[in-house]
C-alpha cells in the first residue's frame, strides 16, 4: 500500500506544474487527502487539502488562488495544480491520505499527524 507522487520538476516563475499522488494497493476514493511541501531547513507544512467525497477544499494562504486541489476518482488519483508559481514555492511536495467513513466524507484535514500515508515526496524547484 503507497501513495505515488509525480509531476514534480524544474520550473520558471510564473510557469505551473500539476502534480499527481496515485494509489497503489489504496483505494482513494475512500480517503481524504493533503499536499504538504517541505523546503530545505524548514519545517513540513501544509499546503492544500480535499475531503473524501471532493465537495470540500481548504488551501493554506500562500497558495489560493494559486493552487488547486482535485480528485479523479476513477483514476485513482488526486492532482494539485499550480499556476504562478514562485522561487518561494520551491520544496519537496509529499501527497498524505487519511481513510475516512462515509460520515466524515466531507471533511477535509490540515494536520500531517492526522494523515496515515504518505508519498515518497516530489521536487519542485521553481527559478526565479
Amino acid at each position: 500500500v503507497q501513495l505515488v507522487e509525480s509531476g514534480g520538476g524544474l520550473v520558471q516563475a510564473g510557469g505551473s506544474l500539476r502534480l499527481s499522488c496515485a494509489g497503489s494497493g489504496l483505494t482513494v476514493s475512500t480517503y481524504a487527502v493533503g499536499w504538504f511541501r517541505q523546503a530545505p531547513g524548514q519545517e513540513r507544512e501544509f499546503v492544500a487539502a480535499i475531503s473524501r467525497n471532493g465537495g470540500n477544499t481548504y488551501y493554506t494562504n500562500s497558495v489560493k488562488g494559486r493552487f488547486t486541489i482535485s480528485r479523479d476518482n476513477a483514476k485513482n488519483t488526486v492532482y494539485l495544480q499550480m499556476n504562478s508559481l514562485e522561487p518561494e514555492d520551491t520544496a519537496v511536495y509529499y501527497c498524505a491520505a487519511k481513510g475516512v467513513t462515509l460520515s466524515s466524507s466531507g471533511t477535509y484535514y490540515t494536520t500531517g499527524n492526522e494523515y496515515y500515508y504518505w508519498g515518497q515526496g516530489t521536487q519542485v524547484t521553481v527559478s526565479s
